[in-house]
């Protein structure tokens, strides 16, 4: 079945070639080629015995490499066993986030475009809300739970998510650093972290934690966990684990050179004009020691080094182009939302041509520009979705032809050195012979004009700063502040942890509840920074704020208290809630904005 398989792909391959009048019929006439051992395999790696090149009457031409041919084409058209297209790895968790895309519903700038939002702590009174509301909304969510059969009963019926949901559920401590993998954070764009340590009533509580989560009535506290592993150490954990593997800096890292992103550059193959009857011949290979001094990524400087031989010397047909590229990816990337391209390279005076592929056609149109190099130069080559231009091979597309660029299904990156630039002009600085493309990384990127909204929302707990606050009565003190030392130092480590976001440069929202209770939506809430507000605020309204957040570039650095203005004891209802206009968080932010500029 391999060998039928095999054939069939290689008749393919030839009436590929004939009917795209780049193979003379009369091609197929000429005698077996014979067998040798200076044809090199794909990528540039030696050839397997018996592999084939044409061979040329003429002692002017080089053969014909038909044996390198066939490898490319089923590299990039064959099985996924036969090409070596990754398969893509999935974060180990309960379902896909992969495959359903819906409309976010937070607005049109919706900063986490088409990817994951992760939440800590999915199980708890705010968390399971951030989840259902997320979902909501349209947006994916990989949700972060200790305990994988509660999450699945408190968040999806106790059934698990099927393959394409837009939920997922992964079960993971954020205590544990080895825990937040790479895999875990891959595609996420935003954290809402909801985790905290865990505390109870000493007289115990029932299975559903009644007693704690009303909020009204008060019962002497004892907690569970440390606060100091859950409280402080682990958001750091969370912090580190998004920063090195998210894409929550603005950027979406799609080829990288830390070892976390390694195995990512398997997607790509070399694609010369081989297949096109040249002898260009190319290698893609990762190198230590060829990267950047001073990457952090990548201590042993691991980086792609794209390298070979271009000639426009003839097999049987034209050459003058060689090339790495991207099998088709599995899903197709989604970079909605960004502005463009950005590769971190080490240029060697060339000019090569950048490519994407909104299709899953081998050799259907794409979108292109030319950049250059400098040659022994560090540099970051820039490539704003806006430079590309639609082109059939090396010709522009008329305008009138013209499909709109599909940046939400991205099935291919091509890097290309040509001796044609488009529409019969030549490259200027092309030249026959060696050259080296050194790749540390490729990232799309959002541009300045993009708004800068919260990729890191915290809800941590109103009174954090009061412990040993000069002129404090703890008598007049909500129960936490009265027994943080008793409680393990809970508000003095929720400090801490709000402090590791502020210093860690991305983009956040801290919000910081009174008492939590278990009333309903839309209260009448009262915003204050200064860590001084006392009171109670609704759950629900406090998952709401976090959501909100993401969409709102008000929000962005800001920490606050938040409280109704109803006293404990004046109950809010289900009727209470319906009568209300509806909360502007918009409003709320930009309230909160004023008073932090004071």
């Amino acid at each position: 079945m391999g060998c039928k398989m095999m054939a069939q792909a290689f008749i393919v391959c030839l009436l590929t070639l004939a009917t795209s009048h780049l193979l003379p019929c009369t091609a197929f006439m000429r005698p077996f080629p014979q067998p040798s051992h200076a044809a090199r395999g794909l990528g540039g790696g030696r050839p397997r015995q018996g592999s084939m090149v044409m061979q040329e009457s003429s002692s002017s031409k080089k053969g014909w490499p038909v044996g390198r041919a066939l490898r490319t084409f089923l590299s990039f058209n064959g099985p996924r066993f036969l090409s070596g297209r990754r398969k893509k790895k999935t974060s180990g968790g309960v379902g896909l986030a992969t495959a359903t895309t819906v409309t976010p519903q937070l607005g049109a700038d919706l900063p986490v475009g088409h990817g994951i939002v992760l939440v800590t702590g999915a199980t708890g009174g705010v968390g399971r809300r951030v989840v259902s509301l997320l979902l909501e909304k349209g947006i994916r969510v990989r949700a972060l739970a200790r305990n994988e059969q509660k999450a699945l009963a408190m968040l999806n019926g106790g059934q698990k998510p099927e393959p394409g949901a837009l939920l997922e559920i992964v079960n993971a401590d954020i205590r544990d650093p080895a825990a937040l993998t790479p895999e875990l954070m891959e595609g996420v764009t935003a954290v809402i972290g909801c985790t905290a340590a865990i505390v109870q009533p000493k007289s115990g509580d029932s299975e559903d934690r009644a007693k704690y989560y009303q909020g009204i009535v008060f019962y002497e506290p004892e907690t569970l966990d440390s606060p100091e592993e859950t409280d402080f150490v682990g958001v750091k954990n969370v912090l580190a684990a998004a920063s090195k593997y998210a894409d929550v800096k603005g950027c979406k890292k799609l080829y990288n050179c830390a070892p976390a992103f390694i195995d990512r550059w398997q997607d790509f193959a070399s694609l010369d004009d081989v297949v096109m009857g040249g002898t260009s011949d190319s290698k893609f290979t990762l190198v230590p020691g060829a990267g950047e001094a001073g990457n952090e990524d990548s201590p042993s400087r691991i980086a792609g080094v794209f390298e070979g031989m271009v000639t426009t010397e003839r097999g049987f047909a034209s050459g003058g182009f060689t090339s790495v590229r991207t099998r088709n990816l599995e899903p197709p990337l989604d970079l909605t939302g960004y502005e463009g391209l950005r590769l971190r390279v080490l240029g060697d005076g060339n000019t090569y041509k950048i490519i994407l592929r909104d299709s899953d056609q081998w050799d259907g149109p794409s979108w292109s520009t030319m950049v250059p190099t400098q040659a022994g130069e560090w540099a970051d080559l820039d490539v704003p979705f806006t430079s590309l231009i639609p082109v059939a091979r090396t010709r522009s597309i008329p305008a009138d032809q013209r499909q709109a660029f599909r940046l939400d299904q991205i099935f291919a990156i091509q890097i290309m050195l040509s001796k044609f630039a488009y529409d019969g002009e030549v490259n200027p600085t092309y030249k026959d012979g060696p050259f080296k493309l050194v790749i540390q990384s490729i990232e799309a990127y959002m541009g300045p004009s993009a708004p800068r909204t919260p990729r890191f929302v915290h809800i941590s707990s109103a009174g954090v700063e009061r412990p040993g606050r000069p002129g404090v009565v703890l008598e007049e003190e909500p129960p936490a502040v009265r027994m943080n030392d008793m409680l393990g130092g809970i508000l003095t480590y929720k400090l801490k942890g709000e402090e590791a976001i502020r210093a860690s440069g991305l983009p956040y929202t801290i919000i910081r509840p009174c008492a939590l209770t278990e009333e309903p939506a839309n209260m009448p809430l009262e915003v204050d920074v200064g860590d001084t507000i006392k009171g109670k605020v609704s759950r629900d309204d406090v998952a709401r704020l976090a959501v909100y957040a993401l969409a709102c570039p008000e929000a962005t650095d800001l920490t606050f208290e938040v409280k109704s203005s109803l006293a404990f004891s004046q109950q809010w209802t289900a009727e209470d809630a319906a009568r209300a206009p509806v909360t502007d968080m918009t409003q709320v932010f930009a309230q909160v904005k004023s008073l932090s500029q004071k």
